[in-house]
């Protein structure tokens, strides 16, 4: 039986293979398998470690209301969340220490972030936040119930997608190196939330994949520690989701 793809990097097609242990079977003792209910409970440990930092950068920053007193921990934030994302990759068993750390380096980053563009646009925070975890559940319900079925097509749309954006991206911060800037795009027009209305759905769209790669981790019996694995990957999205759709808000916000 073959593993089903996801654009989400956390979740790539090879995470369970070549797991030991992993495959219909591989592991008797089913208290050492990953479960559903397991995965559910390890993203809320991650979800409580992201907000505990984000809270005291928060904090931090409006004590001062001086960007330059969140900078360095959003710093340490991005760039040691970045490396601890690449080695819980790679070492997938590593990841019931590595993922609750990510969690909380993002949560320094995000606390930071927040907090500046809540100083400018109040209340933007709250709405950022609601919408994401409201997008979190209504679409878990959605393929709980059937309602989205994750076809080849689907899958492969999704994918598709994720990676053209991550390319655009890419290419943007390049050319920006070279005063080139793309600004209808990133500006309040109706291209720039256009384009950003279409970010967030192609992210909120990467959380189905995220519950069918998952759901297929338990039925191959993956190993115990998947399941901070893929609670992992769930974090992974939702940090990207809840990022473009605070900056997809700022872009309304910005034309009152």
């Amino acid at each position: 039986m073959a593993l089903m793809k996801t654009s989400n990097p956390a979740l790539s097609e090879n995470t369970f293979r070549n797991i030991s242990g992993s495959g219909y079977g591989g592991i008797t003792d089913l208290a050492g398998r990953m479960t559903l209910n397991g995965t559910v409970n390890k993203t809320g440990i991650l979800l409580v470690c992201a907000m505990a930092t984000a809270a005291w950068t928060w904090h931090l920053f409006l004590q001062s209301r001086d960007f330059a007193d969140v900078t360095p921990w959003l710093l340490v934030g991005l760039f040691g969340g970045f490396i601890c994302a690449m080695v819980t990759v790679f070492k997938k068993e590593w990841s019931p220490v590595t993922a609750p750390i990510y969690a909380l380096l993002e949560g320094l980053a995000l606390g930071g972030l927040s907090a500046v563009f809540d100083l400018r646009y109040p209340g933007i925070v709250i709405q950022a936040v609601s919408l994401t975890f409201g997008t979190l559940f209504v679409l878990l319900l959605a393929y709980r119930s059937g309602l989205i079925q994750v076809t080849q097509k689907f899958r492969l749309g999704v994918i598709a997608a994720t990676g053209g954006i991550f390319l655009f991206y890419m290419m943007q911060m390049l050319l920006g190196l070279f005063g080139i800037r793309f600004v209808s795009i990133n500006g309040s027009g109706f291209i720039g939330i256009g384009f950003s209305l279409i970010v967030v759905a192609i992210a909120a769209l990467n959380l189905v994949l995220d519950f069918d790669f998952i759901e297929k981790g338990v039925q191959f019996g993956a190993p115990k520690y998947m399941e901070w694995y893929g609670a992992f990957g769930i974090m992974v999205t939702l940090v990207w989701l809840y990022l473009e759709i605070l900056r997809l808000l700022s872009k309304i916000r910005s034309r009152n």
